[in-house]
């Protein structure tokens, strides 16, 4: 494709000081040491709100982006061939992560992300001429709209950046960090699978089941929450590139919606397609709004486990103390020797963040007007945000908490044995009635179930053999199959 060999240089401008560069506003002085031009600068003034930064994730995705137009407009011979060498290789940086200190903006900016699209132009642009020889800052022999923003708009370059990204985080982080914490959880279902332990409801006791059955419920609830957040990435497959503008695909050229599409599937490996429709695509966040909620639905899964981690390892001496998890720090600054559930407790903020994410998200996703929704960078900063703490909490909590946590079965055992609600075993024998006043006599009086069923005239081998809470979990082998 080349007709003019690149210079190699790393990356870096090697100056100091400051450069004019200019927009259709005017000219305006940037930082000497970067590659950003002048729309970057004046978003970094117009804009200083917090320190919410664009997600990396993102403008690594652009650069895919950038980089399959300009292939498919140099094979078009729209496009020189040698800038389109330079574009490829600047965008190769920014995919790879070279670039990343070049994308200082904030996620609080245009609601469509033109300032964000226009760091990335002017970034790939100025590298590019760099690498052709020109100077930077000059726009020759590449320019920013021209050449690196060819056949594009931000109104779809932007929402395709963000499908691609969201669908790569979630693909090669957060799933695969659900499955690894839903496995170990599996390996102590299994582990545990034939340990009977007295059953909860209402946070009161229950009948009795294994302690195998019971992580192997968290496990399937996990399990089922990463099958529901990966049918929802379906919805962010299609891409608005090829739309421009408004969705009609104006300086587009005929066909580049359904190429570039193709374009960016070989690239990244993402099974992608064309929106079907454009002005769906531009004016509407649903896509995203989808696979935030089902982000939310793993956040909530994930807090059930690590609440009944919380409630099951209380103690050691004065709570329930089934589970005995890993000492990793010290819990207190003034009691000595205190343990907390630090792990857990994170992974409920983390999860309760997530939630919150999602109602922004949510709200966002109906804000779209007429042919484009202006809450973009929102949606993206939240979506991948709560991509990554959910993979990074599910990470730290398997290898810090899941894979160390041990079984206190004495008190297990301890536990099933004083447990009143064994009781429900007599009922078709006995009747509820009657079965219940066993029930309050022996809470009551301060007695075993088996003394006060005794008490009441029941026979005690009846008892012995009724009341077996080995032969009321029903088969936990199965259940641990059925999770698998």
């Amino acid at each position: 494709m080349a007709t003019r060999k690149l210079k190699s240089l790393p990356v870096g401008t090697g100056a100091t000081g400051t450069r004019v560069e200019t927009d259709s506003i005017g000219s305006i002085e940037v930082p000497a040491e970067h590659y950003w031009g002048a729309q970057t600068q004046r978003s970094l003034i117009h804009f200083a709100i917090g320190d919410d930064r664009m997600p990396h994730e993102l403008h690594h995705a652009y650069g895919q982006v950038k980089k399959a137009a300009a292939l498919l407009n140099a094979d078009a011979g729209r496009l020189d061939p040698a800038a389109a060498e330079a574009i490829v290789a600047a965008a190769d940086e920014v995919i790879a992560g070279e670039l990343d200190a070049e994308f200082p903006l904030r996620i609080w900016q245009s609601g469509s992300g033109t300032q964000s699209n226009m760091n990335v132009n002017e970034v790939i642009a100025n590298r590019a001429c760099q690498l052709l020889g020109g100077e930077i800052g000059s726009k020759h022999p590449v320019h920013p709209n021209d050449h690196v923003n060819m056949a594009q708009s931000t109104n779809d370059g932007f929402p395709t950046a963000m499908h691609i990204a969201t669908l790569l985080a979630v693909r090669d982080r957060t799933l695969p960090g659900i499955s690894a914490l839903a496995d170990a959880i599996s390996e102590k279902a299994r582990q545990w699978v034939d340990i009977v332990k007295i059953g909860r409801t209402h946070l009161q006791d229950a009948t009795p089941l294994t302690v195998g059955q019971e992580w192997s419920g968290w496990a399937a609830q996990l399990r089922d929450a990463a099958a529901r957040l990966e049918r929802s990435l379906e919805s962010i497959r299609e891409l608005a590139a090829g739309g421009t503008a408004v969705g009609t695909g104006i300086n587009a050229p005929e066909g580049f919606g359904e190429a570039i599409a193709a374009k960016l599937a070989d690239l990244t490996g993402l099974p992608l397609r064309t929106a079907s429709n454009k002005f769906a695509a531009q004016g509407s966040l649903d896509g995203m709004v989808a696979v935030s909620a089902g982000l939310r639905g793993v956040a909530v899964a994930l807090m059930k486990v690590a609440n009944d981690m919380r409630w099951l390892s209380s103690g050691p001496r004065a709570g329930l103390q089934e589970l005995r998890l890993p000492a990793n720090e010290p819990g207190s600054s003034i009691m000595p020797g205190k343990v907390n559930p630090t792990q857990q407790e994170a992974a409920v903020m983390v999860c309760l963040q997530v939630i919150g994410e999602d109602s922004i998200v949510a709200s966002a996703g109906a804000q779209g007007n007429f042919e484009l929704n202006t809450m973009r960078p929102v949606v993206t900063g939240n979506v991948l945000h709560s991509a990554r703490i959910l993979a990074d909490a599910c990470e730290s909590l398997r290898v810090h908490s899941v894979e160390g946590t041990e079984l206190d079965a004495d008190q297990v055992a301890t536990l099933v044995g004083r447990s009143l609600m064994l009781v429900t075993a007599l009922s078709p024998h006995l009747g509820y009635e009657r079965a219940s006043a066993i029930a309050h006599k022996a809470d009551q009086e301060r007695t075993t179930l088996r003394e006060a069923a005794l008490a009441l005239g029941v026979d005690a081998d009846d008892f012995d053999r009724i009341v077996d809470p080995a032969t009321m979990v029903g088969d936990p082998r199965r259940d641990l199959d059925m999770e698998e």
